[in-house]
């Protein structure tokens, strides 16, 4: 059990950010924990909660640590991530915003497709007797 790092300054990045996201998720559940044990009635209370909460920490901060720092399977996958996003090839800020456009467009486009379509179909619906308009609204029933 060395505490190594494997492949030292390779995908440095991937792997503070990958280490530094799930260490947030464990300190949020060592609070959530800490909040939970606040049912516990005894003059040690505080002392219990803070080993249980720094006792979570401690060892899902080595778990993280083996599967960012010296685990060679999984620090080879972030390395390679890290290559991959290197080659990914950016949208400008000028395309992003011409696509974000064209999406906003589309969905209005369909907004009234679908409304149209609905008020056809209630037109329809109304017209054979299937639906009643106003009956609803006024709260009586006509049966």
């Amino acid at each position: 059990m060395s505490l190594k790092v494997y492949k030292t300054g390779q995908g440095y990045w991937t792997r503070v950010m990958s280490g530094l996201g799930f260490g947030l998720i464990v300190v949020i559940g060592a609070i959530w924990l800490w909040q939970e044990l606040e049912v516990i009635r005894t003059d040690y209370r505080i002392y219990i909660q803070g080993g249980v909460a720094l006792s979570l920490i401690a060892m899902f901060g080595y778990f993280i640590y083996r599967f960012v720092g010296s685990r060679p399977k999984s620090v080879d996958f972030l390395i390679a991530t890290e290559g991959e996003m290197k080659k990914v090839n950016w949208p400008s800020r000028r395309e992003v915003i011409g696509s974000t456009w064209i999406v906003i467009c589309g969905l209005a486009i369909l907004v009234g497709v679908i409304y149209l379509a609905d008020n056809v179909f209630a037109w329809i619906a109304t017209q054979t007797g299937v639906l009643e308009i106003g009956s609803a609204e006024t709260g009586s029933n006509s049966q």
